[in-house]
């Protein structure tokens, strides 16, 4: 039997790229004649037509496959769900706005072929996005790498190779808080990289906006670093010695010069400074906390509506 190629496509408000994506995927998909290969796309609770047409691709060709979830549960949980349906002996995940070229996909399967367990597209150019974006993107996977102890390869995305072994570890992890480019690197094996030039989106907008990123952000964050926890704990350290200085130096002057009324407004500034860095700290407890609840629930990731092709 062939090797089965699984391309797994999270879906939320896609049915402007839908056709074009289809196209793409399917000519270079049938060009593998030595393999065969699965579409599995996610409906992650689109409000437009996305599910409508994708429907009548799942009719016109067994090969496409939906998972319909319940309500928009995400972009990573979309994308865990597909991957923990996929069959294949290798699992592609890749959006559906053609960011990520499809063409690519022959050299991700020809270094897999070489022995590499998982192999991940690292981008050279990001096109049509904003200066803002970019820096904010670099910045990001370079802070992320000095933060975590996970080595997770800056300017790299979801769009990677992954053979059975690798998804069958990363289906193994259940945390509810998911940071898949985290849990792509976490779960180790033998991993290399392919460059490529990211092409700007073939139509439609993001549902990306920059709050979004920043929850992102401190989604991938929490989940692989303790180094905020740490920080809060240099600055409560800081403080606290500030604090004691700051004490020595009343008694001694007390003690020299006799103790005139202090200034008002050194005082105010002191105890803002001193709550302000309380509150902080309370803060990056809190978040913590707050995903030790939501773990603590031990609630299902997702739900299926329906399956079609499965």
């Amino acid at each position: 039997m062939k090797p089965l190629i699984s391309i797994v496509v999270p879906m939320y408000n896609e049915s402007q790229n839908i056709d074009c994506f289809y196209q793409k995927i399917a000519e270079v998909m049938d060009a593998l004649t030595a393999y065969d290969y699965e579409i599995i796309c996610i409906n992650d609770g689109s409000t437009d037509n996305t599910l409508e047409k994708i429907e009548l691709l799942a009719d016109k060709d067994k090969k496409v496959k939906i998972i319909e979830l319940s309500r928009n549960f995400g972009k990573e949980i979309a994308l865990t769900a597909g991957i923990f349906e996929a069959k294949g002996d290798a699992v592609i995940p890749i959006d559906a706005d053609l960011q990520d070229p499809p063409e690519l996909i022959p050299a991700l399967i020809e270094k897999w072929q070489e022995g590499y367990d998982v192999v991940y597209a690292t981008r050279l150019v990001r096109e049509g996005e904003s200066s803002l974006k970019k820096v904010t993107a670099f910045l990001f996977y370079r802070v992320m790498r000095r933060l975590a102890k996970v080595n997770i390869p800056p300017d790299t995305g979801d769009f990677r190779l992954m053979t059975r072994q690798v998804v069958e570890a990363v289906n193994q992890c259940t945390e509810s808080h998911r940071f898949m480019k985290g849990l792509f690197s976490w779960v180790g094996f033998r991993q290399t990289s392919i460059p490529y030039l990211r092409n700007r989106r073939h139509k439609g907008i993001t549902s990306f906006n920059y709050w979004k990123l920043w929850n992102f952000a401190l989604e991938g964050i929490t989940s692989f670093s303790f180094v905020p926890l740490q920080l809060a704990t240099y600055v409560g350290f800081l403080t606290a010695l500030f604090s004691g200085v700051y004490i020595a130096y009343i008694i001694v002057k007390t003690w020299l010069y006799g103790d005139p009324v202090a200034g008002y407004p050194s005082m105010m500034v002191a105890i803002f400074f001193f709550g302000g860095a309380q509150l902080m700290t309370l803060g990056v407890i809190g978040e913590y906390i707050g995903r030790i609840y939501n773990e603590s629930k031990r609630r299902p990731l997702y739900f299926i509506r329906k399956k079609t092709n499965f």
